[in-house]
């Protein structure tokens, strides 16, 4: 049997909540700078989130929510600069602390590189949002503790293709089964299985009834010691917490 060397971390909604109270908040706040009378409300941001990456997002929403608004000429330039404000808020936002770690993340990182277990992001959010996140969660050294942190238009078709994966394997010279993906949602485990990698879930208040069946382990959350998690679909082995006696059984 393969013995663990990678784990690969999705970012929104797997090391942090940052969809409900980050992103949405941010684009939300980059909507009223521009002077438009948008509103992502809770309900319908979990819509959006079927289309991943935030410029696809927003021109989701104008083709299926709001074709009546008269959109620009140049609809890719207006769409970028948006974006790039929703990106600035977002990075306040982490700056103040908004948004901290889910349960049990700090800790499987932190036995991962103990053990000498390499560490990789695959993400269709921007490299910046992932460096806001590390640095005011984990610290200024945080970003380094990841051999490559594959990020925004890295790869051209995001998740759910399997590309950003694929890009991950490549560059760290791996085969899928060393390697063991964490990640949040439908769209995450459709592009890791695509890309033939195992993975485990734990789902949050957006993706806990999506279609998930592709996952090898779905779970609240990761849990720690003394806060156990709570199995939804796998086996756990006996554990109580993610751990990499778990993820090696895995």
């Amino acid at each position: 049997m393969a013995k663990l060397e990678l784990l690969i971390f999705d970012v929104d909604g797997t090391l942090a909540d940052t969809e409900r109270d980050g992103h949405r908040v941010a684009f939300n706040r980059a909507f009223k700078d521009a002077q438009l009378d948008w509103d992502w409300s809770v309900e319908l941001y979990g819509k959006l989130l079927a289309v991943t990456g935030g410029k696809e997002r927003i021109k989701y929403y104008l083709s299926n929510f709001n074709a009546a608004f008269n959109a620009p000429a140049d609809l890719d330039g207006f769409v970028a600069e948006l974006h790039k404000q929703k990106t600035s808020h977002y990075i306040k936002l982490m700056e103040e602390g908004a948004i901290p770690l889910r349960t049990g993340v700090e800790r499987l990182l932190n036995e991962a590189r103990q053990a000498g277990v390499r560490l990789a992001i695959a993400t269709t959010t921007t490299p910046s949002n992932v460096s806001a996140l590390l640095k005011n969660t984990l610290g200024s050294e945080s970003e380094s503790w990841f051999e490559i942190i594959a990020a925004g238009d890295i790869v051209p078709a995001k998740k759910p293709a399997p590309d950003i994966f694929t890009h991950v394997l490549k560059e760290l010279n791996l085969s899928p089964d060393v390697c063991v993906v964490l990640e949040d949602s439908s769209n995450g485990v459709k592009s890791s299985t695509g890309a033939g990698l195992k993975t485990v879930v734990t789902v949050n208040g957006y993706t806990q009834n999506e279609d998930l069946s592709g996952a090898i382990l779905i779970l609240d959350n990761m849990g720690n010691p003394d806060d156990a998690f709570t199995v939804i679909s796998g086996d756990a082995h006996g554990q109580t917490h993610l751990n990499l006696d778990l993820l090696n059984a895995l």
